[in-house]
């Protein structure tokens, strides 16, 4: 089985070589699965956490811990789970800032509350008016006891 591969060239150029991944060792180098017949794809440029989940479980937990963020202010997280919900609850805040119809829908359909999207239409614009982006700030804790994990807090600005 042989797989076509771009690499860099001593010249700064890019050139496609033929590998054989059939060979020990090379199957795990280009990220493919050989035991199991399965492929797995390069994730270029891709730079969203996958934090150990499929997609559909990633989106809901990142949903969930949006939703608690807006409603206390403030969880207490891991540290990769904290930077991943960053994104997410930046675009809500930035969407609730702007306040029309459309993007109180969007927030209505991201947000697990429909309540907490309406206070958050009424009171994020004038708590953050004279800000531009910057909405959290992550501060590291002691790390988890059980498995060491680096924990974090994420707490409205």
């Amino acid at each position: 089985m042989a797989l076509f591969v771009a690499h860099q060239c001593a010249l700064g150029g890019m050139n496609a070589r033929r590998v054989d991944i059939s060979r020990p060792g090379v199957a795990s180098t280009f990220g493919v699965e050989t035991e199991q017949g399965k492929w797995t794809m390069i994730r270029h440029g891709k730079k969203d956490p996958k934090l150990n989940r499929p997609a559909d479980q990633r989106k809901a937990l990142l949903r969930g811990l949006t939703t608690e963020l807006l409603r206390h202010g403030t969880v207490t997280t891991t540290m990769a789970r904290a930077k991943a919900m960053r994104k997410p609850v930046e675009n809500m805040i930035q969407l609730a800032k702007d306040g029309d119809d459309y993007k109180k829908r969007m927030v209505k359909e991201y947000l697990y509350d429909d309540e907490l999207a309406e206070a958050l239409f009424e009171q994020v614009p004038q708590r953050y008016a004279e800000r531009n982006g910057g909405y959290t700030r992550i501060v590291r804790t002691l790390n988890r006891r059980g498995d060491n994990a680096e924990m974090g807090v994420i707490r409205l600005v």
